[in-house]
């Protein structure tokens, strides 16, 4: 039986692979969090290895954030990603793992490209300004996994997903992604000032709100992440996205929010804060081509279940 380690695994995806694996008993899982070894220090994460004896590794962990965090702090997000990534990659090989599945992001595409990208084009420039940190560090897990490939035949691959929420996100304010933070300002927003008409209430919108996104929902993505553990056997990187005509606006994450919330207040837009990318529309026409009947879950039905899920773990969500 396979016995998959994975770290970053109390996370936002992490948690939806458990939630997931649990009504299987296809593979032995362990989900590694912090309180299990800092994979910054090479001795820790090689502990980890030792305990858990994992054949396969599914790579989640990482230092990430939203937009203004990365840009106030590239520096930080190259340095502890290239930590944690090499000592994972290392300590999996010398361990004889017979695959490891890391995870990418979308955000890591040059910032001047053509669209749709796809899994050709992720060293084709520099990436956008804003988290070129983040950025390099997660290119160069592909740069090792060929590397890997090439002197060990290791079967070291990536996942690119699009931009992911879900039930256990991180909605800490000054670090959180679009939909957790927004979740998070309304709800405060909804329960603040209680003196205030609903209806008198303005929720704010980060920037022009016109900037373009895909969104997949973790539990799909989770499926995904399984689906790639069983049956993908290239070293080469699979973007795991919905299609594009599911694109939506900045604007439109706000509406869904607002109608999981059923607030009945005004949604305006900051100009004064940056908007990041305009868009980075992804093909999935690689994931299409083995999976062409795989149903994504409606985005404003996906909302409701994350802001639902927010509301009823208030207290022991992240933020």
């Amino acid at each position: 039986m396979r016995k998959v380690l994975v770290t970053g695994g109390t996370g936002l995806v992490g948690k939806a692979l458990q939630q997931i694996t649990s009504e299987e008993d296809v593979e032995s899982w362990y989900f590694a969090g912090s309180k299990d070894g800092d994979l910054k220090d090479l001795n820790a994460t090689k502990a980890l290895f030792e305990k858990v004896q994992p054949t396969h590794v599914i790579h989640l962990a990482a230092m990430v954030g939203g937009l203004f965090h990365n840009m106030n702090n590239n520096l930080d997000f190259l340095r502890i990603n290239l930590q944690i990534n090499d000592n994972v990659l290392q300590t999996a090989h010398e361990h004889g793992c017979l695959k490891v599945i890391s995870c990418l992001s979308t955000c890591i595409f040059p910032d001047k490209t053509t669209y749709p990208i796809d899994e050709t084009m992720v060293h084709n420039g520099p990436p956008h300004t804003s988290n070129y940190g983040y950025s390099y560090a997660k290119r160069l897990i592909d740069v090792q996994n060929h590397a890997y490939h090439d002197k060990y035949g290791c079967m070291f691959t990536s996942i690119i997903p699009c931009n992911i929420f879900g039930p256990n996100d991180n909605y800490k304010h000054d670090v959180s992604h679009v939909i957790p933070g927004m979740i998070y300002r309304m709800h405060k927003l909804l329960n603040e000032n209680p003196q205030v008409a609903q209806e008198d209430k303005v929720f704010t919108v980060y920037g022009s709100g016109k900037p373009l996104r895909q969104f997949i929902y973790s539990l799909d993505l989770a499926k995904l992440i399984v689906w790639v553990l069983r049956n993908y056997e290239s070293v080469e990187p699979i973007i795991l996205s919905v299609d594009e005509e599911q694109e939506v606006s900045i604007f439109q994450v706000a509406q869904a929010i607002a109608q999981a919330f059923n607030f009945r207040g005004k949604i305006e837009c900051d100009t004064s804060k940056a908007d990041g990318q305009y868009k980075k529309t992804a093909s999935n026409k690689k994931l299409r081509s083995f999976l062409p009947n795989f149903q994504f879950t409606d985005f404003d039905k996906a909302i409701k279940v994350s802001v639902d899920w927010y509301i009823q773990h208030y207290d022991e969500a992240r933020k």
